[in-house]
């Protein structure tokens, strides 16, 4: 059964002020999992004990490429085993590293190389997406030089629904297509305003967010991941009404 989980990201304002305080905030609006976007220098012990006794399960790291690719790895994959971990996943690439195709292809190799290591020890890695990847060059994207050039069982993707209707895609589409290659969902809704795209609440934007979450559960993915990056009202607000809107449109 597919659980939900918050992107951290969302709070990390709050995360900076009161690390566990925030955390058992999110517990207590009925996610049952966080993925981390940073841990504010907490030692593994000591937030796996936090995760317990809020109930919480770890949903993912986002973990910067330079440490998924360098010599920091061994360090991360110990990390994410203590606190309950199986999920390495690399948010973002600089302008300085995806410059073309080749570049891409570099990073490609290095998801694979990391992918095998992080297999070995019972863990698996993934690549999360924003729009720049579905930028056409010449008959090719970047997501295209990625699922070609990565070994589809050393490296699976966290398809952030958001930035692919961004892009000018189809979320639903692409999942369905790639179905055995998505380890997770960024469940985010869009909204315009005055022609300026943004992230709003679940079931306010223009996302078929229904649609998403059913063809979610038929794929048995593991997590359904909230995440916004815009805000009208307060931060924790917007988090509990995510996790409202997720269980209404999970049981309607």
């Amino acid at each position: 059964m597919t659980k939900k989980g918050l992107q951290l990201y969302t709070i990390r304002t709050l995360l900076e002020k009161d690390f566990f305080g925030t955390l058992k905030e999110v517990a207590g609006y009925g996610y049952e999992g966080v993925q981390f976007a940073g841990y504010y220098d907490t030692p593994a012990d000591r937030l796996k004990e936090a995760l317990n006794e809020y109930g919480l399960k770890a949903a993912g790291s986002h973990v910067p490429y330079e440490q998924v690719a360098g010599d920091g790895l061994s360090e991360v994959i110990s990390y994410n085993k203590e606190i309950g971990n199986d999920l390495i996943i690399v948010p973002y690439l600089t302008e300085e590293q995806r410059t073309d195709l080749d570049a891409y292809k570099r990073v490609a190799q290095e998801l694979n190389k990391a992918g095998e290591v992080i297999k070995q020890q019972g863990l698996q890695l993934a690549y999360h997406n924003h729009d720049f990847e579905f930028q056409s060059f010449g008959e090719q994207t970047p997501f295209d030089v990625l699922l070609q050039e990565t070994d589809r069982n050393l490296v699976k993707f966290e398809l952030d629904c958001y930035w692919v209707t961004y892009a000018g895609y189809d979320p639903l589409s692409l999942i369905k297509e790639q179905r055995d290659r998505v380890a997770s969902l960024h469940i985010k809704d869009m909204k315009e305003t005055n022609g300026v795209k943004h992230s709003t609440v679940i079931g306010e934007g223009t996302l078929d967010m229904k649609g998403l979450l059913t063809l979610g559960k038929d794929l048995e993915l593991p997590w359904f991941i909230a995440e916004q990056e815009h805000f009208e009202g307060e931060l924790m607000e917007a988090v509990a009404l995510n996790s409202k809107k997720m269980d209404e449109l999970l049981k309607a």
